[in-house]
């Protein structure tokens, strides 16, 4: 059997969270969740990824800033960035 793939999911609004972590795991995947970007990097460190999925604009650090540190460790693990930005 083939181990679950890991992705580490940040998102502040938890609505989405929610949304996208059922969706996550009704395919198969193992997903990991954090609300602000200082949680996300504690956790990073603790565990291994697949896959990062980043919400831009979340609390204590934001998310380009979260994955400038992650790529100062690790160059492998795939970030994708979420952002809802209105245009007005």
């Amino acid at each position: 059997m083939q181990a679950k793939q890991r992705i580490l999911l940040v998102e502040d609004e938890e609505h989405l969270l929610e949304a996208i972590k059922l969706n996550l795991e009704l395919e198969g995947y193992r997903v990991t969740t954090a609300t602000d970007g200082k949680k996300a990097l504690k956790i990073f460190k603790e565990e291994r990824f697949n896959l990062i999925i980043l919400d831009v604009m979340i609390p204590e650090i934001d998310g380009f800033q979260v994955a400038e540190t992650i790529r100062l460790q690790n160059t492998e693990v795939p970030i994708m960035f979420l952002t809802a930005k209105n245009k007005q």
